[in-house]
């Protein structure tokens, strides 16, 4: 036990600092579009909480890299996990084209969805900018998968630190207009995230193709038969697609109440994208030993260690729970100076401060359904997890939303209430679903 908490931190501790990164992105992005003005970032909560989904879509279906690619690296077939590569890029491709169509056509329907009619003139090139990124975005996702699951976690840190970096000076020379560039407020921070994609893209495949240590997995990625790519891509599609309907179902139910803040006004709507913010600072670094259960889980799964993978997810669950209540502590204390941080507008930091108690009472309950799916992940167990998280986040959590937030009047704290009930019920569900599977893969492999 004690050395799979050794391997967890080692393995996750990168894909924490990698997660930070965004984190510090997220951070910079909405403080300086907060500052810049009220309105600006009310119009980036409405976007952003909806685009979002594009990306978790992509990122979930990239999660079936894992379960894929993971038992090969247990076995040490590297060419095999290279080979899996090649059907990914296939499948990304064809991910990439919906991707777009259905982001077009969200940018078409804007008028409809209710928004201040103030936000729109902010809204439309900021979600251009963000359309034209979707090609770069899903290879980035599907590179960044790759080498989390071979165990090469310290190269996905470093791009996605780099990059960053990067894109946090970008937003200061495009959002206020520096260095000669215009001043584009929104669009501006729409532009830097942009091209910050691009350069994660570029920089994780010209590792892959250059980097002598990868040789045997471009050997497998060019020599790959048709007949293991058609087999993987196979395979791929059949756990993506689940992965990546359970990933959006997850997440979507905190982007989707954007909609509803929305009708409930616009400095709601500004405190909402704080507060989504904050969310993300939890779960982003829950997720980073989350994944690194996953990876280990899928390398059980090869050598078909049914002990190894309870006692892995066990370690990391007390992980994760240890960083729960480390963060909770202070949030809590200083939940009256968040606010402030990202905006000069008092109601919008009243709003906040009184939003960030639902927040801390679902900490526990977040941490325990992620790391219940992340181990699910590992073991591919897709299409169970997806029918639970829709139960979970669409028929418990959206409608309470509504009630709580809209029809009984109880506004963004109302809305937000209804996401300790839903996260509970995940991790039930979860852990139901997680019991069954390891029985049958016991009962598969130990016979």
């Amino acid at each position: 036990m004690h050395s799979h908490y050794k391997d967890l931190i080692c393995l996750g501790t990168p894909i924490v600092i990698g997660q930070i990164g965004n984190l510090v992105l997220n951070f910079a992005d909405t403080l300086m579009i907060g500052h810049h003005s009220t309105v600006e970032l009310a119009a980036a909560s409405f976007v952003n909480n909806t685009f979002v989904l594009v990306l978790l879509f992509a990122m979930g279906f990239n999660f079936a890299l894992t379960p894929v690619i993971g038992p090969f690296i247990g076995r040490n077939e590297k060419d095999k996990a290279g080979a899996v590569m090649r059907s990914a890029l296939f499948a990304n491709i064809m991910l990439i084209c919906m991707l777009t169509t259905f982001a077009v056509a969200f940018y078409f329907a804007l008028p409809f969805f209710g928004q201040p009619e103030e936000l729109m003139p902010f809204m439309r090139p900021y979600l251009l900018v963000n359309i034209c990124s979707i090609p770069f975005m899903v290879l980035g996702c599907q590179m960044k998968q790759f080498f989390d699951t071979i165990g090469r976690t310290r190269i996905s840190m470093w791009v996605l630190v780099s990059s960053n970096v990067l894109n946090i000076i970008g937003n200061y020379i495009f959002i206020y207009g520096h260095c000669g560039m215009p001043e584009m407020g929104l669009t501006g921070a729409g532009l830097s995230t942009a091209l910050s994609r691009v350069l994660i893209c570029l920089s994780f495949c010209l590792i892959f193709f250059l980097k002598k240590e990868f040789a045997v997995y471009k050997k497998g990625f060019v020599m790959a038969s048709k007949d293991a790519v058609k087999s993987n891509f196979k395979h791929l599609n059949g756990l993506g697609w689940t992965s990546a309907l359970q990933a959006t179902v997850e997440c979507g139910a905190f982007s989707l109440v954007a909609i509803f803040v929305g009708w409930i006004g616009t400095k709601p709507l500004a405190a909402h994208q704080v507060m989504i913010t904050m969310s993300m600072f939890f779960y982003n670094i829950y997720l980073g030993i989350a994944t690194a259960i996953s990876i280990r889980v899928s390398h059980f799964v090869g050598i078909h260690e049914t002990k190894s993978i309870v006692e892995v997810t066990k370690s990391g669950f007390f992980i994760i729970i240890t960083m729960a209540v480390c963060m909770i502590i202070p949030v809590f204390l200083l939940r009256h100076m968040v606010g402030s941080m990202f905006t000069a507008d008092e109601e919008v930091c009243r709003l906040v401060a009184i939003t960030i108690i639902p927040l801390i009472l679902y900490q526990i309950s977040d941490a325990f359904q992620c790391c219940l799916a992340n181990a699910l992940r590992g073991l591919g167990e897709m299409r169970s997890m997806m029918w639970a998280a829709f139960v979970a986040y669409f028929i418990v959590s959206l409608p309470l939303s509504w009630i709580l937030g809209n029809f009984l009047g109880f506004g963004l704290v109302g809305t937000w209430l209804a996401f300790p009930v839903c996260l509970t019920v995940a991790g039930i569900l979860y852990y139901i679903i997680f019991k069954r599977a390891l029985a049958r893969f016991s009962d598969t492999y130990h016979a």
